[in-house]
């Protein structure tokens, strides 16, 4: 029964207070509104920093610890196998600084040569460091970084032949590799951006086709008849001429190639490896290290394109 008039009492002393606090003679202190500051004073914070892709390339390659390279076992100055098993060359050497700058390791394998350029390589390797020229059919099926360095194709011709000229080698025989850019241009499919003028193969000419240049070139000097002529990279001719193969030079370049790391596109996503890979590739052509292998394996520089 004496609720009522607790409520009652209650309400009273709760009005008498409001008319203490806004009647004449009160004071009160404003209270300030949280507005948010204006955009340029807003603390800027730097960028979320984004991982690798989850599942691709590049994720595998930062977990593995590891980064298996594709290369060849016989195609010096650029690869080779010494005898107590360890690789040596440019290429190598491309390979191994790649792995350094992204903190792994760095394992070769050596598949064939139309084995690596056919893609689908169902992760057995990572990325091939093995001077293959950017081809439009090459595009379909691989990633590729930026160009690493520059080469000219030449042809050479057999001491005994006593051919001296391109023309020369019209309706000759002529030993190439199989899968690469100088069968294609000998069969005039080649679909690549050259760095300088493509000549015309010479008319009627026919291919012996091995496994890689190297055997082209240890083939004549076994003296073996693959043909008159042999087609490679001038690096190539220039190394065998050096080891006593046989061979001259026969005209200019027949055309130059841009080179560089690929990755399979039917395997784990390669987007950010390229992009890794290419940034380190840029980062070698800037502080020279590119330039430094490239006159260390072939007396001079062929990093930087022909003018």
């Amino acid at each position: 029964m004496n609720r009522p008039l607790r409520i009652a009492a209650t309400l009273t002393a709760v009005a008498a207070l409001m008319a203490a606090c806004t009647g004449p003679g009160a004071t009160s202190t404003p209270v300030a509104t949280p507005t948010e500051p204006p955009m340029s004073e807003t603390p800027s914070e730097p960028p979320m920093s984004e991982g690798p892709i989850a599942g691709g390339l590049l994720e595998k390659v930062l977990t593995a610890g590891k980064l298996v390279v594709s290369t060849d076992a016989d195609y010096a100055p650029q690869s080779f196998l010494k005898p107590d098993g360890s690789f040596e060359g440019f290429d190598i050497d491309v390979a191994n600084a790649i792995g350094a700058r992204l903190g792994v390791t760095v394992e070769f394998v050596t598949p064939g040569w139309d084995v690596i350029t056919a893609g689908s390589w169902a992760g057995r390797w990572d990325v091939s460091v093995g001077s293959m020229t950017i081809t439009v059919p090459r595009e379909e099926i691989l990633a590729f970084t930026s160009a690493y360095y520059y080469t000219p194709a030449q042809m050479a011709a057999t001491t005994k032949s006593g051919i001296t000229t391109l023309d020369g080698l019209a309706g000759k025989t002529i030993c190439v590799a199989t899968a690469t850019t100088y069968l294609d241009w000998i069969n005039g499919t080649l679909e690549s951006e050259s760095l300088g003028p493509v000549a015309d193969p010479p008319a009627g000419v026919t291919t012996t086709i091995l496994d890689t240049d190297q055997n082209c070139a240890e083939a004549i000097a076994a003296g073996q008849n693959v043909g008159d002529g042999f087609l490679t990279s001038e690096t190539v001719i220039d190394s065998a001429i050096s080891n006593g193969v046989p061979i001259v030079k026969v005209g200019d370049p027949v055309f130059t190639e841009q080179l560089a790391a690929s990755a399979d596109k039917s395997g784990p996503d390669p987007t950010d490896f390229i992009e890794r890979v290419s940034a380190i590739i840029d980062e070698m052509h800037a502080d020279g290290t590119l330039k430094a292998m490239s006159e260390q394996w072939f007396g001079e520089d062929l990093t930087t394109p022909p003018a």
